[in-house]
């Protein structure tokens, strides 16, 4: 009987959380690919989590073990209904430049995803119901397969990137997933059945013994509510809620602020998954005596790097947070797992878990964008887990006036060094970083001995640090939206203006008014795009040129009189940062002529324009790690190629950090029988690098060799080399993993 619910649960989990990639598959490239794109998802996944937790235990107090079968399979059949899942071309069109993205993400998740996530969700708590009434030797104690279940959700989530991704389109996902949804309405009936039986076999006394017994479960389910006080379950909402932000926080600090790594987001959730399967399984791998004193250490890690805004080495950077998220993890959800109650209040147990972590992912993807201008979130998140953390001495009264005072003591003594030392002339940045925070930091782990003391000295000193511009310059300018933080930055030379997108450097500009009309970083005249464009301007094929992905504006320098140009961007924050003449000049101060910007999803947009319309079709939406995949693929190439005039060009950014897309243009081209080339300008002398030029990889692509022209003959631009076989991106079937830079 164990291995049956075992296998049921198992499968119900790697279910949930194989819909969830899946399903983000088809939807987030829509809207940009972000990371608050996938945060919006963690949050509807969750709610609907919830709303299948808060659905379980209603039934599990009203209905009998039968009726709950019964009314649990009806729900699993009529959710059926919505399978097998897929993304109409309907709701594709009602995405609009008006639409609110966040809204309309919400809203198409409910309709394609919502009814079977909502009925396998609430399968968990349910099954685990059903064991604790089956007299098992371990019925008393059934928490331990909340540990196989979310061992099933760690396997589905893994394996999903390396075994379903890589090797099945998306309606072959769809199709396996129905298969598996419907195996699983099987097993549960086989379940529900073997409970049914037991119950039977053991009714023993007839029906007045089974009523007594029935009001004996009452009597003791009763009790049990009024030993669960509401301070309890405020303990049980804190010790979900700080992991499941922690979780988010450090997927978005670490796609926004540290490396737009592909495929990053998945680390951060099987590490808070791997939590849940340590601390419920029936032997305690780590115990909290280790981990609440290894917990404080990886704060104040953390908070050093957060503050002296160190990226390198990348590895070593990531594991720090990627460690604390684990400890925090570990010390709440044990601190859950501790305080578990009697089975008769299980399924009320999940319902105060998933609420706390519906509020975690409410708070990081919904709240805080619209309240913080950058990631504060995950900082507030970090103190939290240090004030969870259990107390040595337990006698003693948790909170003081004294452990305030230090707070803000703390905070004014990392402010005051903060301002003074720099003005110390300590040019070593490490030595600077030492003194400003490393003091702070130590004086603050001489509290460690007081959860409380040592929670609110770690905030001082991340308030106090803010006063602490770090080695990268001045911030000039913040925008927070949906699709991530904008910033402007004055450079340390004082020559530039940066544009940074997360982590991604989108374009520069000259300072000096003089030389404002330079295009620079990915755009310089001497680099791959000054070719082409000398080349388009010199014969164009039709004077119309399409730009997707705005930045800074840089390549309108490139635009003639008599041209028209159209810039499509999905991002209303960017488009602010180009047209402020403050930091960039290009759009109205560089372009012979105004021009066009289209806000919206490009390849939405761009099927709205004439065909043969345009002469120059310039993608430039690459070179951020969270690719828009969707814009690479042979439907989107075959988009391009019905909007390009006869003898027009196409041009594709592809410079990145962790994504080497060359062999996916190669294979595109050859399926399509067009001529392409590509110059990766990776050799940047010291005087180009000083007059703003950055390294980049670009690929022009024409319909026949003849449009080309003179690029042919130049050894720099050298023919794409594909993969054998050959493997052709569609909007069915992508793999990130094939492509990524692995050294």
């Amino acid at each position: 009987m164990i291995a049956l619910f075992s296998a049921t649960l198992f499968l119900s989990a790697a279910l949930l959380f194989w819909v969830q990639p899946m399903i983000a598959k088809m939807l987030l490239p829509l809207l940009g690919g972000g990371p608050s794109v996938w945060n919006t998802c963690m949050v509807f996944f969750q709610a609907m989590l919830l709303g299948g937790y808060t659905y379980a235990h209603f039934v599990s107090v009203r209905l009998s073990i039968r009726g709950q079968v019964m009314m649990h399979f009806c729900l699993l059949s009529l959710a059926a209904l919505a399978l097998p899942l897929g993304i109409s071309d309907k709701l594709v069109q009602s995405l609009t430049p008006e639409s609110n993205p966040f809204c309309w993400l919400l809203g198409a998740l409910l309709l394609v995803v919502g009814a079977p996530f909502f009925a396998t969700a609430g399968t968990g708590p349910l099954l685990q119901k059903w064991f604790s009434h089956t007299g098992h030797v371990l019925a008393k104690d059934p928490y331990f397969l909340y540990s196989t279940s979310n061992l099933g959700s760690l396997i589905s989530l893994v394996g999903y990137p390396v075994l379903l991704e890589s090797h099945l389109r998306l309606r072959e996902q769809s199709r396996f997933w129905t298969s598996g949804y419907l195996a699983l309405a099987l097993l549960i009936l086989f379940c529900g059945a073997s409970v049914w039986r037991f119950r039977q076999s053991h009714a023993g006394g007839g029906n007045n013994a089974s009523r007594q017994a029935g009001q004996d479960t009452s009597a003791r389910a009763m009790d049990r509510r009024e030993i669960i006080s509401g301070q309890q379950r405020l303990r049980w909402l804190a010790f979900a809620f700080v992991p499941s932000s922690l979780m988010l926080g450090v997927t978005s600090y670490l796609a926004t602020d540290i490396a737009s790594i592909p495929l990053l987001w998945i680390v951060p959730l099987s590490i808070y998954l791997l939590s849940f399967v340590l601390v419920f399984g029936r032997r305690r791998m780590l115990p909290m005596s280790w981990l609440k004193w290894l917990l404080p250490m990886g704060a104040l890690g953390v908070a050093f790097q957060i503050l002296t805004r160190g990226t390198h080495p990348i590895w070593l950077v990531i594991s720090i947070h990627l460690l604390f998220l684990f400890l925090a993890a570990m010390v709440c959800h044990g601190r859950l797992a501790a305080e578990r109650p009697d089975a008769v209040q299980l399924t009320a147990f999940y319902f105060w878990i998933s609420l706390g972590g519906a509020f975690g992912g409410i708070f990081n993807a919904l709240a805080a964008p619209n309240l913080f201008s950058t990631v504060i979130e995950y900082p507030a998140a970090i103190v939290l887990a240090c004030l969870l953390r259990p107390a040595r001495e337990t006698g003693k009264p948790a909170l003081r006036p004294i452990d305030f005072a230090l707070a803000v003591l703390l905070g004014i003594f990392t402010a005051a060094l903060a301002v003074s030392v720099p003005f110390f002339g300590l040019e070593s940045v490490n030595l600077r970083n030492a003194v400003i925070v490393g003091l702070p930091a130590i004086v603050c782990f001489l509290l460690v001995d007081r959860p409380y003391r040592f929670g609110l000295g770690l905030a001082g000193i991340l308030v106090g640090g803010g006063f602490y511009l770090g080695p990268h310059g001045k911030t000039l300018h913040i925008e927070r939206n949906f699709f991530g933080v904008s910033r402007v930055t004055l450079d340390p030379t004082g020559a530039f203006h940066y544009f940074v997108h997360g982590s991604t450097l989108h374009g520069e500009q000259f300072i000096d008014a003089k030389r404002q009309c330079e295009p620079l970083a990915y755009y310089h005249p001497s680099g791959p795009l000054g070719d082409v464009f000398r080349l388009y301007n010199g014969k164009a094929a039709a004077p119309r040129v399409a730009v997707v992905g705005l930045g800074t504006g840089a390549t309108a320098c490139y635009a003639e009189a008599a041209q028209e140009w159209t810039f499509y961007e999905i991002d209303p924050a960017v488009i602010h940062i180009a047209r402020n003449t403050n930091y960039f000049s290009y759009l109205r101060g560089c372009a012979k002529r105004d021009v066009r910007i289209v806000v919206g999803d490009a390849r939405l947009r761009l099927a709205e324009a004439p065909a043969r319309y345009y002469g120059l079709i310039v993608l430039d939406a690459f070179s951020s790690d969270s690719i828009p995949v969707h814009l690479l693929t042979r439907e989107a190439l075959e988009l391009y190629l019905s909007k390009l005039a006869e003898g027009g060009l196409m041009m594709f950014h592809i410079s990145n950090r962790y994504l080497d897309l060359e062999p996916v243009l190669a294979d595109l081209g050859q399926n399509m029988k067009l001529t392409c080339r590509h110059w990766d300008d990776e050799n940047i002398n010291p005087a180009e690098a000083t007059n703003g030029k950055e390294q980049s990889h670009w690929v022009v692509v024409a319909r026949q060799p003849g449009d080309l022209g003179p690029l042919l003959k130049q050894s720099r631009w050298l023919a794409l080399e594909g993969r054998s076989p050959p493997q052709v991106w569609t909007d069915d079937f992508c793999n990130l993993l094939g492509v990524l830079k692995w050294q």
